[in-house]
């Protein structure tokens, strides 16, 4: 892999990526920015800050458009009978004391300018996912935090919302606490919904027909994040988190069993890719100690089976890595990873383009 650029990014927690109108954007949310004069501290800075929004132009990203988000944590685009979407999701507004209790969001599209569309009253919001049931469109947020001192007055527990027809209404709560993640899925024939908690024990939800409801508790505490895949003739679903080992599960035709520990503590988000050569699991790694002491210079990897098992294939390094995305231009393909805190523990970082070797196959 090839380092092709930096964007000047701060506190970078997500990278979205898609195309639209013949234009291919790229979204990184920011957490905050340095403030002059303040220790070097995950916890400290100015979280009124915008995400940023680039388009790609010749061989790179260039400078679209910002997005008010607060505290930003993640973007989901999405599309809904032509009309296309971009979730946001705020963990908290101010330069301290901070305000968790933030509106997260939901932009529309249109010729290349992003209006508000709706905005959520959220608690300490990280993730918008979308999904679809047939005809019905859902979004879910993941939300919450436990700390001392944070009185939610906003809904709190991270929540499934649906589309009818004009906006996005609460459908059914999720049991949780300091909410993380969202991954949707399907496989033998059933629809599942995983969310990872930090708190709360992570967990593997099912569509009933109606709503979702538990299917499967997971081991390991402080959940990141889930990235499900087919290969090798199996349904895969990888678990990451941050406190505990990072695992491979694998379906056994009636629930996800144990299959193998890929690492252990640091481990933030994935992104699957397949290529002619099978496939590639990223897994992109954060921290390592506690909020008050992070060591962030760490190493990402690159996952490929072999004799049945992911080993690594490429390491990259990472700087408080938070997330990642694949996306083919042009004939090649292209890593996005976006890195939210330095290795002196400040917020700016460059989050980094990176250009994959090798033959592309088949990518939507």
């Amino acid at each position: 892999m090839q380092s092709i650029q930096d964007l000047d990014t701060s506190g970078a927690r997500a990278t979205e990526t898609f195309v639209h109108g013949g234009t291919r954007y790229l979204v990184i949310p920011q957490l905050a920015v340095d403030v002059p004069g303040q220790p070097a501290m995950i916890t400290v800075g100015d979280s009124d800050v915008d995400a940023l929004v680039y388009r790609w132009q010749g061989q790179g990203f260039v400078p679209h458009a910002r997005l008010p988000v607060p505290g930003g944590e993640d973007a989901e685009f999405f599309e809904i009978d032509g009309r296309a979407f971009l979730a946001t999701a705020s963990l908290k507004s101010g330069t301290g004391p901070y305000e968790l209790n933030v509106h997260s969001t939901i932009f529309e599209l249109k010729d290349g300018a992003f209006t508000e569309f709706q905005r959520v009253p959220t608690f300490a919001a990280k993730q918008w996912k979308h999904f679809a049931i047939g005809e019905r469109h859902f979004l879910a947020l993941a939300q919450g935090v436990t700390m001392e001192g944070s009185a939610p007055r906003h809904p709190s527990k991270s929540a499934i919302y649906e589309w009818n027809g004009e906006r996005f209404a609460e459908f059914q709560q999720v049991e949780s606490a300091w909410g993380y993640n969202f991954a949707f899925f399907e496989v033998g024939g059933q629809c599942f919904l995983a969310y990872a908690d930090h708190v709360a024990p992570s967990r593997i939800l099912r569509w009933n027909g109606q709503r979702f409801e538990d299917f499967q508790l997971l081991d390991g505490k402080t959940g990141r994040a889930f990235q499900f895949f087919e290969a090798e003739g199996h349904a895969w679903l990888a678990f990451a988190c941050l406190h505990d080992n990072t695992v491979l599960l694998r379906w056994d035709g009636s629930r996800f069993v144990a299959h193998q520990t890929l690492s252990g503590p640091g481990g933030r988000e994935f992104a699957w890719h397949e290529d002619a050569n099978g496939g590639e699991l990223i897994q992109v790694n954060f921290l390592l100690g506690s909020r008050e002491a992070p060591i962030t210079a760490l190493t990402s990897v690159g996952y490929r089976f072999i004799n049945g098992r992911l080993m690594p294939q490429r390491e990259f390094p990472t700087f408080g890595g938070t997330d990642a995305c694949v996306f083919d231009e042009g004939g090649q393909r292209y890593l996005v990873v976006a890195n939210s805190l330095g290795a002196d523990i400040r917020f700016r970082t460059p989050s980094k383009v990176y250009r994959l070797e090798g033959a592309t196959g088949a990518r939507p």
